[in-house]
């Protein structure tokens, strides 16, 4: 049985794929009455006379430091537990959740764009503020963002602020990776086998044509981009038992794992997704965030696609929880198809 996302979890010991990160906490910090440390205050009045000057380097040593953790990382998370494939306001608040319940879980973002966060640097139309409808701001009040409550709904004063808070969060886990810049170009997919010749533990079928996602394949981006330019250019893979997609609602690389699906045959046809509705909109994004085929989770406006649910405009509660919602599905399905993924 898979364990409740309650239970605490034994954590093993993660592959070291680099120097350890080290640095002083705020606690260890000597700070002034105004706030700043003292060492930036005694920093400060020397720079721009002959007294400063950065430590030596040689351009070598920048390429170097750079490069040997890169493929460290590419090394260590081709084998991963959970790929998020999309760091928007859904991927990321799933890869908080998932990294604070399961540290011993090997986890990796692939997000296409150079910036993660998605849509969620800014509101609607541009403007500054984030609304959140309740109870959304549980999972604010859990990451620490400040708002302003307006009773059935809270704003807080700078999208861009909930972003990079759960983003910096998000980072400074261990047990993640982020590859940003890179793309899923297709799934990595297996002949998918019930427990038994009928069904299995979880009530799955048997069928023939029935696959189970198993990873992704990855390039970066502007190599994707260039497809139809340029000569052959392969592309690069990372196993993993559960795939959780959060790449948005139809759009140059939204809805991508949905949209394979149908051309797998794995789902007859994409609902589409509907006109604006906020009412009903953000209760059918979190409360069908689920696994559509063994191995690959959806969550966040993707499962607009599949359902013909609503859009829902500028809120953003419904992707914060449904991130939740996808970390709660994956710790459940995680034993039975890391079993699966072992065995076949």
């Amino acid at each position: 049985m898979s364990p409740s996302v309650l239970e605490p979890q034994s954590v093993p010991t993660l592959v070291n794929v680099g120097p350890k990160a080290v640095g002083k906490n705020d606690a260890t910090v000597e700070r002034d009455a105004r706030g700043l440390s003292k060492p930036l205050l005694e920093l400060m009045p020397t720079l721009g006379t002959d007294a400063f000057t950065f430590s030596p380097i040689r351009e070598s040593t920048v390429s170097r430091a750079m490069t040997r953790r890169y493929f460290a990382d590419l090394d260590a998370h081709a084998e991963s537990d959970i790929v998020i494939v999309g760091a928007g306001s859904c991927g990321l608040s799933c890869a908080y959740v998932l990294s604070t319940l399961r540290p011993d879980l090997r986890i990796t973002m692939i997000e296409a764009g150079v910036a993660p966060g998605g849509g969620a640097w800014l509101g609607g139309q541009l403007f500054s503020a984030m609304v959140m409808r309740k109870p959304a701001d549980v999972f604010l009040d859990e990451v620490g963002v400040p708002y302003e409550d307006e009773g059935d709904y809270v704003v807080v004063k700078h999208a861009a602020l909930f972003t990079s808070t759960v983003l910096s969060k998000v980072l400074q886990r261990p047990n993640v990776k982020l590859f940003n810049a890179t793309t899923v170009e297709d799934l990595i997919t297996r002949k998918h086998h019930a427990e038994s010749s009928s069904s299995s533990d979880d009530g799955e079928a048997e069928d023939e044509a029935k696959v189970r996602i198993a990873g992704v394949v990855t390039n970066w981006t502007l190599v994707s981009m260039h497809h139809d330019d340029q000569s052959c250019m392969d592309p690069n893979t990372i196993n993993a038992p559960v795939i959780i997609s959060t790449t948005g609602h139809d759009g140059p690389f939204g809805a991508f794992s949905v949209k394979r699906l149908v051309s797998m045959k794995q789902m007859e046809r994409l609902n589409g997704m509907r006109g604006l509705d906020m009412q009903p909109a953000e209760d059918a994004i979190v409360n069908n965030t689920r696994e559509i085929v063994p191995g690959l989770i959806v969550g966040g406006m993707e499962l607009s696609e599949i359902d013909g649910a609503n859009r829902m405009g500028p809120t953003f509660g419904a992707m914060a929880l449904s991130g939740v919602k996808a970390a709660h599905e994956a710790i459940r399905v995680f034993d039975l198809r890391k079993a699966q993924n072992d065995k076949y």
